[in-house]
């Protein structure tokens, strides 16, 4: 092993304003939010991400055969049924719905793609 990954980090315009949605969906706190272009979120199992200002931030264009969406999120739920709504109301947007499926593909506030995924045993 050469090294072992610290955070994800997602480029956006605004971190302060894109960091709360992220602690929302994954039952995360801000671990370091000093400067004011990187916050960085934890979670309870102490996974990062992190968010970094970029002021010429241009999303991704999912479901744009000809763009790349670069990378996604896989969010794992126990019901989709009661987590979508709640991603909905945090501001997230249904891009690709898969019913008969085990994910659906939204979008966050400003763009970045992540799936909610679950699994029906």
């Amino acid at each position: 092993m050469i090294g072992q990954l610290r955070s994800v980090v997602l480029d956006c315009p605004d971190p302060f304003a894109l960091a709360p949605f992220y602690c929302e969906l994954l039952g995360a706190s801000v671990l370091d939010g000093s400067d004011a272009t990187w916050v960085v979120i934890v979670d309870a199992e102490g996974r990062r991400i992190a968010f970094q200002q970029a002021p010429e931030y241009q999303p991704p264009r999912f479901p744009d055969p000809a763009a790349s969406q670069q990378f996604h999120l896989d969010v794992l739920v126990s019901d989709v049924s009661v987590a979508e709504p709640q991603v909905l109301a945090l501001g997230a947007k249904l891009v690709q719905a898969n019913d008969s499926d085990w994910f659906r593909v939204y979008t966050d506030p400003v763009g970045h793609t992540f799936c909610l995924v679950w699994f029906e045993e």
